[in-house]
């Protein structure tokens, strides 16, 4: 099984590194990053950079594909070279997948019209927008697309997409292997238990973020 995972300047590292780490250590799996460009990508932060060997146009019938948010998303939203791959690909994957923002590349390409889709709190209006019925969930499953909300949602549905590419127990093992038990010391992980003041906060930091270049 073959997992492709796009990368983009400006990712968000979290996004697509939780489920490498359940994906890329389910049995006869691999894992390949891929970008319009081989060479450093380097994250919304610009402290962490992943070499990226494949290009698109190398991975050409990926069984899993995945693709995270980020402050970059914004530059993905147009008709391109990403967009044709994501439309191509789709149609002999198993499982199209997104963390974040990466819903919103998804939906621009034409993929989730129609359907039910999670992403950031902060996003959910853009991807009604865009034609999609948006859920606020955590983890959200319509036909071969799996989407997940915030960043480190994408642990969750990875463990979830585990399960169904191979059992409970598999993924329940990759949830051990991972130490996967979260106890935050805060009650501020959802726009709904945060307070107000945090959420304010949230927002004014988030709104700050620009694309890496």
């Amino acid at each position: 099984m073959q997992v492709a995972i796009v990368l983009y300047p400006g990712f968000t590292s979290l996004d697509v590194i939780g489920p490498y780490e359940v994906l890329g250590r389910l049995p006869d799996t691999e894992v390949v990053f891929v970008a319009e460009q081989p060479g450093l990508i380097r994250n919304d932060l610009k402290s962490l950079s992943i070499n990226v060997v494949a290009t698109l146009a190398d991975v050409a019938t990926p069984d899993v594909v995945l693709i995270g948010g980020g402050p970059g998303q914004a530059e993905q939203m147009s008709r391109g070279t990403l967009h044709e791959w994501l439309r191509q690909v789709d149609g002999t994957s198993a499982w199209t997948t997104s963390v974040c923002t990466g819903s919103l590349i998804l939906a621009a390409a034409g993929l989730l019209e129609g359907r039910r889709a999670t992403s950031h709190w902060l996003a959910l209006d853009q991807l009604a927008e865009l034609g999609v019925t948006a859920a606020k969930e955590r983890v959200v499953i319509d036909g071969h697309y799996a989407t997940a909300a915030g960043v480190s949602a994408g642990i969750d549905m990875a463990l979830t997409l585990a399960g169904l590419l191979t059992d409970d127990d598999t993924a329940q093992a990759m949830q051990l292997i991972i130490e996967y038990a979260p106890e935050p010391p805060y009650q501020a992980g959802s726009v709904d238990s945060a307070p107000a003041a945090v959420v304010e906060n949230a927002r004014r930091r988030l709104s700050s973020r620009s694309p890496s270049p």
